[in-house]
């Protein structure tokens, strides 16, 4: 014999669908501006229509049930196109939450029986609850993919290689160094030495907020680097509570050029190419 909340969905598909949205609709925070309510509906008419489609008296206890691998895999899609498009975790946990509710309401208005009605009850909230939680692991996996795209982007925006005179390249870094940052830092600035072909590079590190061991050993990883690449490196913006903590910690930079600001690491590397900046005269009307 059929389960009766079974028999209930199947036959009440088309009004959980209805109370469904108005919940969706009612909720303050729903994201009008992310979603228009007919994608919303879209959504929710296809969830709804495989999950009670594939539900049976087999598996209505067991969520992780093979007849429920579509349900889990369009609210997988769900979950990371919205962790994508910026809904927050509470929005999206809306989506299904509201579905159990929807459920149970139509159950209550169709089940007679009190005995049968707590029965059926905890089992849809139990299924329900566990395609809740998969929608907040899946989404959690898409924030992240966006987090680490968007550092990608940063990393690469914030070491940007300046070419500020011929032959002299600046690199100013902002930010913490780690070894992720410290491998894009030396890719782009020696692929910026082969194509320039310069033979000084500038490090500006005026934007770090703070020089451990392990920030100093990075430098001097890319200072190894850019030498090997048979060009010369400046360090800039070493200020004194940079050089205080340096030879606190006993890192050995006497190999290592190493200037106050930018601006006297400038001077520096043009003295090394045997160039000379001039301040030219201001002409006058009669000359």
């Amino acid at each position: 014999m059929k389960n009766e909340s079974i028999k209930v969905f199947q036959k009440k598909k088309k009004q959980i669908l209805e109370t469904w949205m108005k919940l969706q609709l009612a909720d303050e925070s729903l994201r009008e501006d992310l979603m228009s309510n007919e994608e919303l509906r879209g959504q929710s008419e296809e969830l709804i229509s495989i999950l009670v489609d594939n539900l049976n008296d087999s598996n209505i206890d067991d969520p992780r049930h093979s007849d429920f691998d579509s349900v889990v895999d369009i609210l997988s899609g769900i979950s990371i196109s919205r962790a994508r498009q910026g809904f927050s975790p509470r929005e999206t946990g809306t989506f299904v939450f509201s579905l159990k509710d929807a459920l149970l309401n139509t159950m209550q208005q169709e089940l007679k029986d009190p005995q049968e009605l707590f029965l059926q009850s905890l089992k849809i909230s139990k299924l329900i609850d566990s395609f809740g939680v998969t929608t907040f692991e899946t989404f959690i996996k898409g924030r992240e993919e966006v987090i680490l795209r968007q550092t990608d982007e940063i990393a690469e925006i914030s070491t940007p290689v300046i070419r500020v005179w011929d032959g002299i390249l600046a690199l100013p870094i902002i930010g913490t160094l780690d070894s992720a940052r410290t491998q894009v830092v030396m890719e782009n600035l020696l692929q910026e030495i082969v194509e320039s072909g310069s033979s000084i590079a500038i490090l500006d590190i005026s934007g770090v907020p703070a020089v451990d061991s392990l920030v100093a050993q990075h430098l001097i990883k890319t200072v190894s680097a850019t030498r090997l690449m048979g060009a010369e490196c400046i360090i800039s913006g070493i200020r004194p509570e940079i050089a205080q903590t340096v030879v606190h910690l006993g890192i050995d930079l006497t190999n290592i050029i190493t200037k106050f600001t930018l601006a006297s690491a400038l001077r520096t590397a043009f003295n090394m190419l045997h160039l000379q900046v001039v301040k030219k005269q201001k002409q006058t009307i009669a000359d």
